[in-house]
């Protein structure tokens, strides 16, 4: 066994794997893993530039996490940065931060692979399960892009467009430096208008409709799972492979985008970084619902980090 350990940073969140890894299997048995808001993508949608605070939040947490990782003794590291990274002017600061306190420098990986890396990470443990036909269309909605992927076991298409729950909340809903609470009509159809167009771009690439089923990935979508199930904390273990219905997506949605700053912090299962960003989430996971007839979503908690666990092995 080798002992390995992968982050992701992206737009909203970096979260750390450090597991086990069967060099035969490819198996990971999980020891450690964690996640923190840091918000690297603020305002990188309309300044093009990381901006400092979100780099030394991004740094803070990278410094917490390379104490994790040397306490568990991780033989292999691999760190993969994603949308807000990959748009930045100003990279190559953030590059040398990593490196300075990690050892390793970001790999900061195309949409494409991005993709690649999410479609092993979620369906890698659906093989086999004959409730679930494939093809597989996972949909890995972040906070700076969203990634489709169709597949049976290996991926057969994959295209990553620019409809992030935190890029979405930033351009549309942002007015004088707050988030509008809750936000217009004329608002939400604002951000409408740019998924179909995304979800228009990706069609050219992946065959959406050819999917049979619809697997959802990262934190708009399971705390979607955690609203939907009441639960009074949030649980990796209930949400992991639970499937929610498109009407319960359509509800769910419709109240983030009627409610308050504070009636969605009172959620148990909520984020306290998701509170802002939550209803743009919901509203491109219900989109791609309504696009491809998908009448449930079935929600993973594994994802691209699992993916990158699994490069390692």
């Amino acid at each position: 066994m080798t002992r390995v350990a992968a982050v992701d940073c992206g737009t909203n969140s970096i979260r750390l794997l450090v597991a086990d890894a069967h060099p035969e299997t490819g198996e990971l048995a999980e020891l450690d893993r964690r996640m923190t808001i840091v918000r690297l993508g603020q305002g990188v949608d309309r300044t093009g530039r990381l901006a400092p605070e979100a780099l030394e939040r991004t740094f803070a947490a990278c410094r917490e996490y390379a104490a994790v990782i040397k306490e568990h003794g991780a033989e292999r590291l691999r760190f993969v940065a994603t949308s807000a990274s990959r748009d930045a002017e100003n990279r190559d600061e953030f590059v040398r931060g990593v490196l300075d306190i990690l050892g390793v420098e970001p790999e900061v990986i195309s949409g494409d692979q991005e993709a690649e890396f999410s479609f092993t990470g979620a369906t890698r443990e659906l093989t086999g399960r004959d409730d679930l036909a494939k093809p597989y269309l996972v949909v890995d909605i972040g906070g700076g892009s969203t990634e489709f992927v169709v597949g049976n076991d290996q991926v057969r298409a994959a295209r990553s467009v620019d409809i992030g729950c935190v890029r979405m909340t930033e351009r549309h809903l942002v007015v004088d430096g707050a988030v509008t609470d809750p936000p217009t009509e004329r608002q939400i159809a604002a951000i409408r208008a740019d998924i179909e167009a995304a979800l228009d771009l990706a069609e050219r690439t992946v065959p959406l409709s050819e999917a049979h089923t619809l697997v959802g990935l990262a934190g708009s979508v399971t705390t979607i799972s955690a609203i939907a199930q009441q639960l009074p904390a949030y649980d990796p273990q209930a949400i992991h492979h639970s499937r929610v219905s498109r009407d319960r997506v359509r509800e769910i949605t419709d109240w983030l985008l009627r409610s308050t700053h504070a009636e969605r912090a009172a959620i148990p299962s909520m984020h306290p970084g998701r509170v802002d960003v939550i209803g743009a989430g919901a509203l491109v996971l219900l989109s791609i619902m309504d696009r491809i007839g998908a009448e449930e979503v079935v929600v993973s908690e594994h994802d691209i980090l699992d993916g990158i666990g699994w490069s390692l092995a």
